[in-house]
């Protein structure tokens, strides 16, 4: 059974469906992309680049949570009201909750600096997600 991993976007969709497109390049169908979008935009920017999956709205995220092994978004799904408010408090709560293992990207828009993170475009973080994280927690299940 492959790994199930949500990939949370709002705006447009643009980091998501980067995530999902090089996570696809990479593993195929050994993993099961599940798009959650805050908006309808973002989840079939998601779904155009590939993933398996799509699903919209502040349900959608809480429900999906929970369902899945991998959780990737930007910082700020961890922030109530982040993405410019996109992100609810149900959502959050849900993400932060889930025993999914979480991987941030360190790009937020909120009043939010992280100490200590190396700023770095986000081809590279994609490629760390997708060659190191990824690739890990696969060998390890």
């Amino acid at each position: 059974m492959p790994i199930r991993i949500a990939v949370i976007d709002g705006y447009g969709g643009g980091i998501g469906s980067t995530v999902v497109k090089r996570l696809k390049e990479e593993y195929g169908e050994e993993i099961e992309i599940i798009a959650l979008g805050t908006n309808a935009i973002a989840t079939a920017q998601m779904m155009k680049a590939g993933a398996n999956k799509g699903a919209t709205g502040e349900n959608a995220i809480v429900f999906n949570a929970s369902q899945v092994d991998v959780i990737i978004g930007s910082l700020g799904i961890m922030l109530a009201y982040g993405m410019m408010g996109e992100v609810t408090p149900k959502m959050t709560e849900a993400i932060a909750a889930s025993p999914a293992r979480k991987l941030l990207l360190p790009l937020t828009q909120e009043n939010v600096e992280i100490v200590g993170i190396k700023e770095e475009p986000l081809p590279h973080l994609v490629e760390k997600i997708v060659k190191k994280h990824i690739k890990e927690w696969m060998e390890n299940v």
